[in-house]
């Protein structure tokens, strides 16, 4: 058995060594041209600002819902979308983000795009589970809007109650009145 731990402990030692990102034969074999960490973390800080202006109340996300031209993107998955959403939305899942999907549902780089996410909500567990903060949807969505160069987007900033929000409910949860019953 201490035989059998000493080569596992040696090989885990090897390999480790073997595939660093230390190593320039390792970083080359890991070498991806499509994956560019430092233009994420770059996007990031660089959207910062702009992200932090352009949160909204929950009245002032209903007003701007109502605008001409405005796309309420829902980024969560399709079977949660289904089960709720403020009505009106849209659901492009943010897995599937690509130019040429965003494209058919965003007219223009500058039309305006209203964004929210399951850590806007409480009161649906299943439709709205809370993400972890540094996880939210809002967030990476956010930034990676701007990435692909949408440049009129708007976050919902509040944490609404399900049961007394005055935005317009939809899915298989609400019932006919566009609210979840109290």
């Amino acid at each position: 058995m201490k035989h059998l731990f000493c080569l596992f402990a040696g090989l885990l030692l090897l390999s480790s060594k073997s595939f660093g990102a230390d190593d320039p034969a390792s970083a080359k074999l890991l070498a991806n041209p499509l994956i560019d960490y430092a233009a994420f973390r770059e996007a990031v800080q660089r959207v910062e600002p702009i992200r932090e202006m352009r949160r909204l109340t929950e009245a002032d996300f209903v007003a701007k819902a109502r605008e001409a031209g405005v796309v309420l993107l829902d980024a969560r998955s399709g079977p949660m979308f289904e089960r709720l959403h403020v009505d009106g939305a849209v659901n492009l899942s943010f897995p599937d983000f690509t130019a040429e999907r965003l494209a058919k549902i965003i007219p223009a780089k500058d039309t305006p795009v209203l964004i929210y996410c399951n850590n806007n909500f409480l009161g649906s567990p299943v439709a709205m589970a809370s993400k972890a903060t540094s996880t939210s949807l809002n967030v990476s969505t956010f930034v990676t809007l701007h990435s692909y160069g949408y440049t009129n987007i708007y976050e919902l900033g509040p944490l609404l109650d399900v049961k007394k929000t005055i935005l317009p409910l939809a899915g298989s949860e609400v019932t006919g009145t566009g609210r979840i019953p109290r």
